[in-house]
């Protein structure tokens, strides 16, 4: 099951883990990304709160968390090559988070709403 932000950060759930990632639609608008500013092991946020930054050659923007709860992991693998998000966004997440609140998901867009929610924006 995968959710979004209106802030086209997505939240794919695994068990009580939210993997956490921009989607493709942030991915083409941005361009070629340049950086990821990613939080620390251990840290905690509540729903809407920014953990980080996405940078391009074109624009940055901040990073937002579509569920309250601990960050698991790291992509690791972003600090080396950050342009692995402009191939698969939906893989190449950014984070991981254990749930605090799993009911959260429900105020989420799921994928239909959110492939409408993009096209409004056209």
């Amino acid at each position: 099951m995968t959710r979004f932000l209106k802030s086209h950060e997505y939240a794919r759930i695994e068990g009580n883990k939210a993997y956490i990632g921009i989607s493709e639609y942030a991915a083409r608008q941005l361009g070629v990304v340049t950086y990821v500013d990613m939080p620390d092991l251990g840290e905690e946020f509540d729903a809407g709160d920014d953990f980080g930054a996405i940078e391009s050659r074109k624009a940055a923007s901040d990073l937002f968390t579509p569920v309250s709860g601990e960050v698991m992991e790291i992509n690791e693998t972003l600090e080396e090559d950050p342009t692995l998000i402009n191939k698969d966004p939906m893989a190449n997440w950014i984070i991981c988070i254990e749930m605090s609140d799993p009911s959260e998901l429900d105020s989420l867009m799921d994928e239909a709403a959110y492939a409408a929610f993009c096209e409004s924006l056209h």
